[in-house]
């Protein structure tokens, strides 16, 4: 049972939490209704595969960086809780978890499933070369509800609700990654590790995340216009927009806007999309 926490806690598994509402409300949206429970469950299935090997891939891939971070260094693969060969032991089955239910969704998911995995593998390197490196864990989270709707339709066609969610999902993610980033400030500056806060400063990077959930924002209210217009959903993308407000109000205290307000927003998205589809 130790080994099994270790493990949960090397690929964090609740912040799947952040992530599965995005892919639930792709799918959702798909054919505005709820999709066929065998299709839902290989998505959930996909997503958690997805999510478990993007977060080993970044685990494994910054060992080295992670070792020198004080925040970081007591992490399961540095501090010798999980050894080299567990780690990729899941990582591997998290690849294999989400390629399989890739592949039992259609074909069309499954020649697309190398997409996120080369995006997974790309973002822990962009720290190494450039301050816009938050841009690559939004990109990974953007793909999600994208995900959802080829998961339902199995085209391409008609996409244009989930990139309104994939673009929002874009600069919401990519604010709040800059925000998690004030965390390591001095070690990024010391350390050589890229980031718009190391770069900036942590003033200016903040004001700069404010404008990411600010343009995210609209994206949300671009979905509602060209989707919705129902009373119903207002109220819930108000709610959204506060969510987004409050990031910034509370923004020194990074582990309630990083784990706490994200969980929260997410599923707000998420009963947006379902007052939409549903509601009057």
């Amino acid at each position: 049972m130790k080994r099994l926490k270790n493990y949960g806690s090397f690929v964090k598994v609740e912040h799947t939490l952040f992530s599965l509402p995005l892919i639930l409300s792709g799918s959702f949206i798909a054919y505005k209704s709820m999709p066929a429970a065998k299709t839902l469950a290989l998505i959930i299935l996909a997503g958690f595969g997805a999510r478990t090997a993007a977060l080993a891939l970044n685990r494994v891939i910054d060992y080295k960086i992670d070792a020198l971070n004080p925040r970081t260094k007591g992490r399961e693969l540095p501090s010798g809780k999980i050894t080299a060969m567990e780690s990729a032991g899941v990582m591997t089955a998290g690849i294999l978890i989400y390629l399989l239910a890739a592949y039992l969704i259609c074909d069309l998911v499954f020649y697309l499933s190398p997409v996120p995995l080369a995006v997974f593998t790309l973002y822990p390197y962009l720290k190494r070369f450039t301050p816009f490196c938050h841009f690559g864990v939004g990109l990974g989270l953007a793909l999600a509800p994208i995900g959802g709707f080829v998961a339902v339709t199995c085209s391409l066609e008609g996409l244009g609700a989930a990139l309104f969610l994939g673009l929002f999902t874009l600069f919401w993610v990519s604010g709040f990654d800059i925000i998690y980033a004030t965390v390591d400030e001095e070690f990024d500056k010391s350390a050589g590790i890229h980031s718009l806060v190391a770069a900036y400063g942590r003033e200016r990077a903040l004001r700069v995340s404010a404008v990411l959930h600010g343009v995210s924002f609209l994206f949300l209210l671009a979905l509602y216009v060209t989707e919705f217009r129902n009373i119903s959903s207002v109220f819930l993308l108000l709610i959204t927009g506060f969510l987004l407000y409050f990031e910034h109000l509370k923004s020194s205290d990074v582990d309630l806007v990083f784990f706490k307000v994200n969980a929260l927003l997410g599923f707000s998205v998420f009963f947006f999309i379902l007052s939409g589809i549903y509601l009057p």
